[in-house]
């Protein structure tokens, strides 16, 4: 009987579309069906067969790490400075055969040590020039300081015309006219050695 007065209450253009309830009338929700079952029971199992699995997960870690310490010592391979496999297979036939006396062996060591000592020299004599031209400079600055403190400020100033140094030359390509340049994008090739 209740339920004839609630559906004679609900317009039957409501039924009729979807059998939705869309009046404020029945203000009863259906919740979907959830098809739930029972936790299933556990099993029981041997400790014996747990201690087992899990000395098995231990040495696998372990194997892992042995692994690991092992790859540790190797250095992480720059793709520059390896060498070709062709160029290994052909070191045979690349190799010149000379012979070298001890002579000229000799000959090259004695060059090598008088171009050494040389160039020793060199650096040496470069040095004592650079520091008698500081020493000068500092005299010079203490002079200029006892006459005039106004001209040793002027003269300890950085020259700003020697910095801003902007030299334009001739290019080898006249410029393209709107040229849209590159916004620094580039393709980054460097494989993870993780």
């Amino acid at each position: 009987m209740f339920f004839n007065l609630l559906l004679q209450r609900i317009p039957t253009r409501s039924i009729l579309s979807r059998s939705i309830n869309t009046s404020s009338v029945l203000n009863v929700h259906a919740t979907p069906a959830l098809f739930a079952e029972p936790l299933k029971k556990k099993k029981k199992i041997d400790p014996q067969i747990i201690k087992q699995r899990e000395e098995r997960k231990k040495k696998k870690i372990e194997k892992q790490i042995r692994r690991l310490e092992k790859n540790a010592r190797q250095l992480k391979p720059i793709e520059e400075l390896d060498i070709p496999i062709e160029l290994i297979d052909e070191k045979s036939q690349r190799t010149r055969a000379i012979t070298i006396t001890p002579e000229v062996l000799e000959q090259r060591a004695t060059l090598n040590k008088q171009w050494a000592a040389y160039k020793h020299k060199e650096k040496v004599a470069d040095f004592q020039i650079i520091d008698r031209v500081l020493q000068f400079q500092m005299k010079a600055l203490d002079e200029l300081r006892k006459e005039s403190e106004e001209l040793y400020l002027e003269a300890v100033q950085p020259d700003s015309k020697l910095l801003p140094i902007n030299i334009t030359g001739p290019v080898s390509t006249p410029p393209i006219e709107n040229y849209p340049s590159p916004d620094g994008e580039y393709v980054h090739l460097t494989k993870n050695w993780e």
